[in-house]
């Protein structure tokens, strides 16, 4: 692992409590896409944390990759799945040193990954391109520079946070995209609760 020891450290932290700290219920922006989901396929659910995500994306029928860097939050999401009765399959994942897959998944969904650098989010965002299959879906959300005024979750960086134009300037290639920039409320675990700036974003490569 290339991460530094205090980020390791405070995520595995924030993810060793009992309760699900993002909460079990899919993101909202992801629930809402469910019918642009194909029927079965391949999905990656990217930095997914304690699971909500990827075994929403399960129960879809997709065969689902969950990677995140935290050891304890990927026992969480498995622990999860059985719950729901769905299999998801983990990898304990380092986002600057991942090896994208190439053309390997019918959806990528990366949700609040706010926590790099400008020039490892480029990588990172060069890499799910890589990894899309053809015609695949990519769904983003994020928070925008704004929610540094709302406080309600999110990175304390400005540059780690979406602009419509870094969206555009990234996956302006895809065949389609989709951007809306909104403020909404937003009810997630204890960790992202109340009035936020968000971006949401769903392109096909």
């Amino acid at each position: 692992m290339n991460l530094s020891n205090s980020e390791y450290e405070r995520w595995e932290k924030r993810f060793s409590v009992r309760d699900y700290v993002f909460g079990t219920a899919p993101n909202v922006f992801l629930e809402s896409q469910a019918a642009l989901l194909p029927k079965s396929g391949t999905a990656l659910a990217v930095a997914d944390g304690e699971g909500r995500n990827g075994v929403w994306l399960a129960e879809r029928g997709l065969d689902v990759l969950s990677i995140d860097w935290s050891p304890t939050a990927l026992l969480k999401a498995q622990a999860l799945a059985q719950l729901r009765g769905v299999t998801l399959r983990t990898a304990q994942v380092d986002l600057t040193q991942y090896q994208w897959p190439v053309a390997a998944f019918d959806v990528v969904a990366a949700i609040f990954i706010q926590f790099l650098t400008p020039d490892e989010r480029r990588r990172v965002f060069a890499g799910m391109r890589h990894a899309l299959k053809p015609s695949g879906l990519l769904l983003i959300e994020g928070y925008r520079p704004e929610q540094l005024n709302y406080k309600t979750g999110g990175p304390s960086l400005v540059e780690n946070l979406y602009t419509r134009a870094l969206l555009e300037a990234e996956f302006g290639g895809l065949s389609e995209v989709r951007i809306i920039e909104h403020d909404s409320m937003t009810s997630e675990g204890t960790a992202h609760v109340g009035m936020a700036a968000l971006i949401d974003l769903a392109g096909r490569k």
